[in-house]
């Protein structure tokens, strides 16, 4: 059967695309703003505006004007998978990593792995390959477990036509109907989690008391007497579709725990390095012509999902060139209001949607289906999923023998060693590419520049729903990492504003130029500082409220601000969570985007600085609570709330300073009526941050020796702003 979107006669359609409603009225506000930003300059050249002024407003008219890129032709595509027949479907291959047993909780990593086991797709054409970085005798427990509580759940699943086939996520939500065969499923994924977090308690396996034969004993035993940067490789087979079938006598999907070989004296490129290993493992055990990777959080939504990329996979039109169809990243339990931005909807739907309409979306790190034979380099003729000179890498058939025979489980072994990409183009050429800690923006990039497109799917119904931090140190840490992983990407000799260009386009350049985060710290520390020491001080930074040069000021500030704001209401929003989204920005920018940028240049210098840091999945007590009712959790003593605190107080004292100067001097308020603005739009997006310094009680406040050393900065900051701002 032939399956197209280009020709009208030939049925069945797999997918549609439109143009966005609102590209004409981008175009135009284009147009105006740019000439906007001419008259600006023109005005700081003219009125000898400070240094710092003119570059902060120069990194944001840039970085304005990279997300124009996203802005020129953006399109919704919709697709048909009721469409596409269940015969000659291709195999699946889902890479799941996990790196650290107790900021990655292992029942969190099993449900995401049965969710996927649970797709509505032929279960024998499903293998699930779980990369274990933490090398956690926990973790492969945990699989253990779970291999023999799929052979119940998947058959319960399809009985019951369950949608949401995550068991964390089945068992916590309203569908439970509390019949007998969902007490009798749950009360045995209950009784596996206790055995599970029973053994997370105790910090080790052991036997005796637990439900395992003497074969797993000694594999777990074996696994234990292993540190976690220096082990053998290991590949254990939970799972044969061949071998293996649930309950109800069905063919189960395979199942397979992997932990590469680890030695202090070699680089392991963190997650990129382990999805290489995976796709070299799953080459030789599965080959699946089809590739999903997922978060180790990121778990299943829609069990339809697998079809809605192969109607852009099986498409003719758009095969022959296709590297990677993207689903966005949405998150479970998120509060009312999103407070700490989690959803990044800029980032994860917004952003993504304008990327579709030229050469496709960047690869996000999750929910990404990837045709095989693309992370093998430039576009390569024929149907095969490898070039030429790697089908030797390859087994001939990949369903010939037992995933557990000896020579396949050596040759699995062989892949996943230290030294095995030696002398070789993995992470450079081929395979996820190293060289930043962003292995997924580096990756679809390179892809991009080598010819390949990608496709956004976006379905109404979240094809993956992950868990976002639940409290702010956590969010900003993630941020900074990606800061950090970015900068990697951006001078590098990969960087898009050259080599994308070039490769590329130059909207796509531009695009990825947007990532340029860690720079945005400078506009935004400089809009948190200079006007409000201006008004401490009567320095005239800003025109006065009768000068005309004001209006172009306001016109920049308010379309900006609501152009940012009809996007996000369109794409599902509200003036709630865009209030917090972009607040969160501000709070970025002072803290993650600059020490970011801090620790980029450490490492470019050769100064020791932290490294690669996890973001922390599991919740303390009392953080769910304060969460769920949009409270901030700060409750640490991080360098980051430092500077939270500074600009909260800063903008405070020079509000109302400005206030008192306005009704005892006449004319002042006209004066200084932009630095007071902005000084009250500080307060607002602080409110949160002086609440928790001077209001709170509770576990989630500021601690009190931060709250004295912002006090103490923000002093020394008014005092210091006088020998820069008063001749």
């Amino acid at each position: 059967m032939s399956y197209t979107n280009s020709n009208p006669n030939q049925l069945p359609t797999l997918n549609t695309f439109k143009l966005d409603p609102l590209t004409p009225f981008n175009r135009l506000h284009l147009l105006l703003y740019s000439f906007s930003l001419l008259l600006l300059f023109y005005h700081h050249l003219t009125s000898s505006s400070p240094l710092l002024l003119i570059l902060s407003d120069l990194i944001l008219a840039f970085q304005w004007a990279f997300t124009q890129a996203f802005r020129w032709r953006p399109i919704r595509r919709r697709e048909f998978p009721d469409r596409i027949p269940d015969d000659n479907l291709p195999s699946l291959d889902v890479f799941i990593c996990t790196a650290d047993p107790w900021k990655e909780p292992p029942m969190t990593v099993v449900s995401t792995a049965l969710s996927v086991m649970a797709y509505e797709y032929p279960p024998d054409k499903i293998s699930v390959y779980v990369s274990d970085d933490g090398g956690s005798d926990l973790t492969l427990f945990a699989f253990m477990e779970a291999a023999k509580f799929a052979r119940y759940w998947l058959p319960f699943c399809t009985e019951n036509g369950i949608v949401e086939r995550a068991p964390e996520a089945y068992f916590g939500s309203s569908s439970v109907s509390g019949s007998g065969s969902d007490e009798e499923i749950k009360m045995m994924y209950e009784k596996m989690k206790e055995k599970v977090e029973d053994v997370m308690e105790k910090g080790y396996v052991c036997g005796g008391h637990l439900d395992i034969n003497a074969e797993e004993y000694d594999v777990l035993k074996k696994w234990k007497s292993y540190t976690h940067r220096d082990h053998p490789a290991v590949v254990q087979v939970l799972l044969e579709s061949s071998k293996d079938s649930d309950i109800m006598g069905n063919a189960m999907p395979s199942l397979i725990y992997v932990s590469r070989e680890k030695r202090p004296t070699s680089a392991h490129h963190f997650k990129a390095g382990a999805l290489n290993a995976l796709t070299r493992v799953s080459s030789i055990l599965s080959n699946a012509p089809v590739i999903l990777t997922l978060d180790c959080d990121m778990s299943s939504y829609d069990p339809q999902t697998p079809r809605r990329a192969l109607c852009y996979i099986l498409d003719p039109a758009i095969a022959p060139k296709l590297a990677y169809v993207q689903f966005p990243q949405r998150f479970q339990g998120l509060n009312k209001t999103d407070i700490y931005g989690s959803e990044i909807k800029r980032l994860y739907r917004i952003n993504l949607r304008g990327l579709d309409g030229l050469l496709g979306p960047n690869y996000i790190g999750s929910g990404c289906f990837f045709v095989r034979r693309a992370l093998y380099g430039p576009q390569s003729p024929g149907p095969g999923p490898f070039p030429s000179d790697l089908k030797e890498f390859s087994m001939t058939d990949a369903n010939r023998g037992s995933m557990r025979s000896e020579s396949v489980l050596k040759r699995a072994h062989e892949v996943t060693g230290c030294n095995y990409e030696l002398d070789t183009k993995w992470g450079s050429e081929i395979g996820f590419r190293y060289g930043s800690l962003s292995e997924d923006l580096n990756t679809g990039f390179r892809m991009q520049c080598e010819g390949w497109v990608s496709i956004f799917c976006d379905p109404e119904r979240p094809a993956f729903l992950g868990d976002a931090p639940k409290n702010l140190n956590d969010a900003l840490s993630q941020n900074k990492r990606w800061v950090v992983g970015q900068l990697e990407f951006i001078f590098s000799k990969y960087s898009p504003l050259t080599f994308g260009i070039r490769k590329a386009s130059l909207l796509m350049g531009m695009a990825y130029a947007w990532f340029f985060w860690g720079f945005l710290s400078i506009p935004l520390t400089m809009y948190t500082l200079l006007p409000q020491l201006a008004l401490i001080y009567n320095v005239q930074l800003f025109p006065k409220l009768s000068d005309p040069w004001f209006y172009l000021y306001a016109y920049l500030f308010l379309t900006a601000y609501s152009q940012d704001l009809i996007e996000f209401l369109v794409h599902n929003g509200t003036i709630q969570t865009w209030w917090s989204d972009q607040r969160m920005w501000m709070i970025r920018g002072l803290t993650s985007f600059a020490s970011g940028t801090i620790q980029f240049i450490m490492n470019q210098t050769g100064i020791s600085a932290p490294g690669f840091t996890l973001t922390n999945k599991a919740t303390e007590e009392g953080q769910s609570e304060r969460y769920d009712n949009g409270v901030f959790e700060f409750g640490v003593s991080s360098p980051f709330f430092v500077s939270l605190g500074t600009a909260a107080i800063l903008n405070l004292s020079s509000f109302m300073f400005g206030l008192l100067m306005a009704t005892r001097r006449d004319g002042f308020f006209c004066e200084m009526f932009v630095p007071l603005f902005l000084s009250a739009f500080g307060v607002a997006n602080c409110w949160p941050i002086l609440e928790a310094m001077f209001l709170r009680e509770d576990g989630g406040k500021m601690p009190r020796n931060v709250t004295n050393a912002s006090i103490l900065v923000a002093g020394v900051i008014c005092m210091f702003g006088y020998f820069v701002l008063v001749d």
